[in-house]
């Protein structure tokens, strides 16, 4: 059977903040990788101490660290994070281009006295002209066309996650992997990348193709045409609302039948998916009035007995109760620093039918930064000297 941690026996300095290095981060601590999250002493990452809208950032995307407060402008504490490197299978950062190097951990460093570290850059945008840039989730949203496909026309609009940040961080992740997977035949590792503004692009990729073959750039999918019969949000008879999709021939006769529609079923005017699109704006007030006369639990109910996509509109905080997630391993237990419990999503994979991700308690900044010393043969004096002097901070 294949274990729910293939990556355990790897060890993985993870130099990041925000979202995009953390998720990669969590997904090889998820997959079974020993991940040492080096963060700045005394307080450690920022990201902890976010609010408003950041305030989820570093308990969604922490989880599964061990963490090492250091002061890497100390000589000291640089040269325990360099002995560190030096036994690292995977080094992962995004910080701005150059600050690795200047600190004397960029690639070509690290990469003469650990051939075999596989060193992953997670960076706004690949080389190229735009290389130099500050980027973020929202600015690379914008100038690559995601946020116009999102917003109403002429109002571009973020989408509702940092979905660029995510994809990018996964992204990266895949490429590690694929370098790790080299390493095993070649033994030397090497400098992979993911970009943000490469991401978004391979995103907009099928909008891409949509305007080169039709000669039509498309609209905002606010305002998209339509593509299918059926696949709209429907009001129900108690207030709620619930996504249906209606989108073959095969499933239209069963879908008609069953709400009281025959005669559209049986309409030679709508015989086809495609005349059933053209004919949108005499069919759908019918189906909307139909669909009313049901509460958004029986017209759920009704369009799964029936095979039917169909969806709630849901809200983030209702998928802490989500029979599926709930009942499927799809939430990972956790708990806060400040001993409060939490379940959040789990990587959205099974191996062998395993969900991977254990307990994913996040660590206090710097918790375990005497036990990382003393695994690299620091003495307890030593390590003594180090607390004194601020060089590492945080645990007991």
């Amino acid at each position: 059977m294949t274990s729910p941690t293939p990556l355990a026996g790897l060890r993985v300095l993870e130099f990041t903040h925000m979202i995009m290095g953390p998720s990669a981060g969590m997904a090889l601590a998820d997959l079974g990788a020993e991940v040492i999250k080096v963060e700045p002493a005394p307080a450690g990452d920022s990201t902890r101490r976010l609010t408003g809208s950041g305030t989820g950032f570093y308990a969604a995307f922490g989880r599964g660290r061990r963490s090492l407060c250091v002061d890497m402008k100390a000589p000291e504490g640089l040269a325990l994070v360099q002995r560190l490197a030096a036994r690292a299978d995977v080094l992962v950062e995004n910080f701005r281009p150059g600050a690795m190097a200047k600190l004397g951990l960029g690639y070509e460093d690290l990469a003469k006295v650990n051939p075999g570290l596989v060193y992953a850059s997670c960076k706004g945008f690949l080389p190229g002209p735009y290389e130099h840039r500050t980027a973020l989730d929202e600015v690379v949203q914008m100038m690559g066309g995601l946020a116009y496909m999102t917003g109403p026309t002429g109002r571009p609009l973020r989408a509702g996650s940092s979905v660029i940040d995510i994809m990018g961080g996964l992204s990266v992740t895949v490429a590690i992997l694929s370098a790790l997977r080299e390493r095993e035949s070649t033994g030397r590792g090497g400098h992979v990348q993911a970009g943000l503004f490469e991401s978004v692009a391979l995103l907009m990729s099928q909008h891409m193709a949509q305007a080169h073959m039709t000669g039509v750039e498309p609209p905002p999918m606010s305002t998209r045409l339509p593509a299918w019969p059926v696949y709209d949000i429907f009001d129900t008879a108690d207030g709620g609302q619930v996504f249906v999709g209606v989108v073959t021939d095969t499933s239209w006769p069963i879908f008609c039948n069953a709400f009281g529609l025959e005669d559209m079923a049986t309409d030679p005017t709508l015989a086809t998916k495609n005349q059933r699109v053209e004919a949108r704006a005499r069919t759908i007030p019918r189906i909307a009035a139909a669909l009313a006369a049901y509460t958004k639990a029986e017209l759920m109910a009704k369009c799964e007995a029936l095979g039917l996509p169909f969806a709630p509109i849901g809200r983030p905080a209702e998928l802490f109760d989500d029979p599926h997630l709930n009942g499927s391993g799809g939430l990972v237990p956790m708990t806060l620093p400040d001993g409060r419990p939490i379940k959040l999503p789990a990587l959205p994979v099974s191996i062998d039918g395993a969900r991977p991700g254990g307990a994913g308690d996040l660590r206090p900044p710097g918790a375990d930064g005497a036990a990382i010393a003393a695994e690299l043969g620091y003495s307890e004096a030593e390590i003594a000297a180090l607390r004194a002097a601020g060089v590492i901070t945080g645990g007991v």
